[in-house]
């Protein structure tokens, strides 16, 4: 099954290209769940609610999907996880360049920090992305700070669905709800990772979530990027160095996960600088596209 979320809040279940709408089912879930629940209401529903939310949608009203605005097939995930370095020829990539080691992070500065080579995923860590700098395909991606490099990274997501700390590799699929395609955008500089992954509009999610039943081997999966009609990455999860379920368990030692939990695998080689005008394509036969405009960001009236 394809649960998408579309126009103003609304959900819906995507068979070939049209947006059958359930958005009652979702509104009888929320008003079901706690205020004070950790995580994504419908998400934590979904085994529960799978067969009344098929049995909808056979009854519900059909919008094709070009008619509908894309957003972020999950609307409360209590935190977006990524994990760096996760493929080997991106690590390599990464330590040759020489135009990121030493970005101007700011006109006031005379010298910027270095940058430090890439290192492996069990040093460096899962990091964490703030919610806020979550859009969906329709939202485009707001480009801030267009005097330093701004680059996409294009990776297969988990969405996590069911609570779990300390947890196995070996059990990590029953926690996994779906699966999903990310845009990781990333700013270049001397701060953070995760202050410079968190600008509004960098944590690309979409075009739906795609039930963990129709993808049975997360290790299996290829995914491509391109800008404007150019291949730029091309990723088989074959070649993470933690596979999902590695991930999962990483992740888990240190985390509670909750239902609704947004899992960013990791890019691999072939990250490249966008600007405003382009159009990134992301695609996966066992998901879908996602297509996303970048723009520059416009500052909001006070």
């Amino acid at each position: 099954m394809k649960l998408c979320r579309f126009d103003d809040d609304r959900l819906g279940v995507v068979i070939d290209d049209v947006v059958h709408d359930v958005s009652d089912i979702q509104a009888q879930i929320r008003a079901a769940a706690r205020y004070d629940m950790k995580g994504d209401a419908v998400i934590a529903a979904l085994p529960a609610w799978r067969k009344r939310i098929e049995d909808a949608a056979a009854k519900a009203s059909a919008t094709p999907l070009a008619d509908v605005k894309l957003i972020s097939p999950v609307a409360r995930p209590s935190k977006t996880m990524g994990a760096p370095a996760n493929y080997k020829k991106h690590i390599e990539e990464m330590r040759s360049r020489t135009d990121i080691k030493r970005d101007d992070l700011s006109s006031n500065l005379t010298k910027a920090a270095p940058v430090r080579a890439p290192r492996g995923i069990g040093e460096a860590g899962i990091f964490l992305k703030a919610n806020s700098s979550i859009v969906g395909p329709s939202e485009g991606i707001p480009l801030r700070f267009l005097d330093r490099i701004n680059e996409h990274e294009i990776e297969l997501v988990a969405i996590i669905g069911k609570p779990g700390s300390d947890i196995p590799s070996a059990r990590a699929k029953e926690h996994i709800a779906g699966y999903t395609l990310g845009i990781d955008v990333t700013c270049r500089g001397g701060e953070d990772r995760s202050f410079r992954k968190s600008i509004d509009g960098y944590s690309v999610v979409g075009p739906w979530l795609v039930t963990a039943d129709e993808i049975p081997d997360p290790g299996d999966v290829t995914i491509t990027l391109t800008n404007n009609g150019e291949l730029r990455q091309t990723a088989h999860t074959g070649d993470l160095i933690y596979d999902v379920g590695r991930l999962i368990e990483f992740a888990s030692s240190f985390y509670t996960l909750n239902p609704g939990d947004i899992l960013y695998t990791g890019t691999p080689q072939g990250v490249a600088a966008v600007k405003p005008g382009d159009v990134l394509r992301g695609q996966c036969d066992l998901i879908g596209e996602l297509e996303i405009e970048v723009r520059a960001h416009r500052a909001r009236e006070p």
